[in-house]
């Protein structure tokens, strides 16, 4: 799969490279984060919010609004599913990594989408990128077979269990997207190949594509 990076032209439809917060002490503090076999995903973590990075943050990128820090870790090569949410994530690569990423504008009416649209970015170690809300993502995948480390920043809140019943399955309107949400703040269309808890819409088709491939 072609990987292009994050200072490409090809990223600015969906995202863009963060430079305006030091994020030389998250980064640290993330290097001590557990990188299983598979993949952790934890929303908030409180070494990393005790950081002068987290206050930042939240007055610099996203105008006051209340954050939190957590973390993405593990081994992976494959897309899985994609998701998206109604705010920017922030993500900053501890290690290299790599964004499989779509436009949720490319998402069908029945809200499937063909994984030939997606494309692939290198994030290097040390840097930060921000994926702005209209774009879908997932679970970071490692370079050269290697474990990743990324803090994930989001709006307070996302990603948590949700507190009341959505429907489960696709409905027949256009505008039903409630069959995605799987979280607080978290929509998510995955692949019948991607392992995925029973009832998540798999609405990706094609291939359920690999970096390595």
């Amino acid at each position: 799969m072609k990987v292009l990076s994050v200072n490409d032209a090809a990223f600015r439809k969906y995202g863009r490279v963060v430079t305006n917060v030091d994020f030389t002490e998250l980064v640290q503090e993330m290097k001590k984060t557990p990188v299983p076999e598979g993949v952790v995903y934890e929303p908030s973590v409180e070494a990393l919010e005790a950081l002068p990075v987290m206050q930042a943050l939240s007055d610099t990128v996203y105008g006051e609004m209340p954050i939190q820090i957590g973390y993405c870790n593990g081994h992976n090569t494959k897309l899985n599913a994609l998701e998206y949410h109604r705010d920017s994530e922030i993500n900053v690569a501890a290690t290299d990594a790599i964004l499989m990423l779509g436009l949720l504008q490319d998402v069908e009416a029945d809200h499937t989408y063909d994984t030939s649209r997606v494309e692939a970015f290198l994030v290097p170690a040390g840097t930060a990128v921000e994926v702005y809300a209209t774009t879908l993502h997932y679970a970071p995948c490692g370079v050269d077979g290697q474990g990743f480390q990324v803090t994930v920043v989001l709006p307070r809140g996302t990603n948590y269990p949700l507190k009341k019943e959505h429907v489960r399955a696709a409905g027949t309107a256009t505008d039903n997207e409630d069959c995605l949400i799987t979280a607080v703040n978290k929509w998510l269309i995955g692949h019948a190949e991607g392992g995925l808890d029973v009832g998540s819409f798999l609405g990706l088709k094609g291939k359920n594509l690999d970096i390595n491939e």
